[in-house]
């Protein structure tokens, strides 16, 4: 980094300049950044909705001119993203989601990716009058937010000119394998890395071979399946969600999802190396390839310079950070663009210099 008085030092700003919002910085004793190896004692440095800077920090003290310390116990971890959520409340710790909307055009909870449903059961229905609709849906919702196609209808044609009309208009799109196989969605133009899929069931080398050859997100929600192992050895790209059918209740958080996992594996017998960090990318990284939105400024699902502030603080301590956070540690905060949207300010704040207890 460059030296601490020449990042420090401060200029009057140009007439016609915006001033720059503050620097706030985040720190804790353990930093999941997702992508990088964990650090303790360390922080995130925050202007406006972006990332500055991760890492240590005394050197991110001594390098920004920073306004204001938020002092957090336990851990800042990358942000969880629920590839496949329902309409309910988002859990604690979710800081962007994919679902189906009712109505695309209203405000999100949440950023990520809005799906109008496609589930025309006849060609004709949809040529007649359910193409025209799905087109001005899309045209409606107010840009940069992120809006996508959801691949339900059975009719084979229609799903070959969903998948037409996703590549026109470059949108996402989300299929549901309980509903097609991987080979019917492959043979319709479906998969690639701008499609994923929702599964709860097992799938066979081929499906699996398939999926991973077209770089398709496979989103488990809510049940592990038995190949979930293989799954991850493979090299497949995995991501959770929280959809569950009606029958089998609500899904309590992501993390409890890749906890659930976790245990059936070890009851299992099935020691799968660096398991843990796996899931956890799942539940952030994973989450963010699911929704397009895993590269680039702005990225989400791991923490670094020009990413979005987008991250969760759990009261989890301990020897082994990814352990620690599959243990059932509580949330204490989620943060979302930079602003704690859920939990508490815990903990103590710098300002000026002095430190405020909270």
């Amino acid at each position: 980094m460059p030296s601490a008085k020449r990042a420090a030092s401060g200029r009057a700003p140009k007439l016609g300049r915006r001033t720059p919002a503050p620097i706030v910085l985040h720190s804790a004793p353990l930093v999941l950044p997702i992508g990088a190896d964990p650090l303790r004692g360390a922080a995130v440095a925050v202007r406006g909705e972006r990332v500055l800077q991760v890492g240590l920090r005394e050197e991110l003290l001594a390098y920004f001119p920073v306004t204001r310390e938020q002092r957090w116990p336990g851990m800042i971890v990358a942000g969880l993203v629920d590839a496949c959520a329902t309409a309910a409340v988002p859990p604690p710790g979710v800081t962007a989601r994919a679902g189906v909307a009712a109505d695309p055009a209203e405000p999100a909870r949440l950023p990520g990716v809005s799906y109008v449903e496609v589930s025309y059961e006849s060609e004709q229905v949809w040529e007649e009058t359910g193409r025209d609709a799905v087109i001005t849906a899309i045209r409606e919702v107010d840009r940069p937010r992120t809006v996508g196609i959801a691949a339900y209808t059975p009719d084979p044609q229609v799903l070959e000119d969903v998948a037409v009309l996703a590549r026109t208009f470059g949108l996402r799109l989300l299929a549901d394998l309980d509903r097609h196989s991987p080979a019917a969605l492959d043979e319709a133009g479906i998969l690639g890395p701008h499609c994923h899929v929702a599964c709860d069931r097992p799938l066979d080398p081929g499906e699996r071979k398939l999926l991973r050859l077209r770089k398709s997100v496979v989103a488990l929600c809510p049940s592990p399946p038995d190949d979930l192992p293989a799954l991850l050895d493979e090299g497949n790209r995995v991501a959770f969600g929280t959809r569950a059918p009606a029958s089998a209740g609500p899904v309590a958080d992501l993390l409890a999802l890749a906890r659930s996992i976790r245990q059936y594996a070890k009851g299992r017998g099935q020691r799968s190396p660096g398991l843990d960090r796996r899931l956890v990318e799942a539940a952030t990284l994973g989450g963010a390839r699911a929704l397009g939105m895993s590269s680039g400024a702005g990225r989400i699902g791991a923490l670094g310079p020009g990413s979005r502030a987008d991250f969760a603080v759990f009261d989890a301590r301990g020897r082994y950070p990814y352990a620690a956070l599959l243990s059932g540690a509580p949330c204490l905060a989620t943060v979302v663009g930079g602003a704690v949207i859920g939990g508490a300010v815990v903990g103590g704040t710098v300002e000026g210099g002095a430190v405020v207890e909270s």
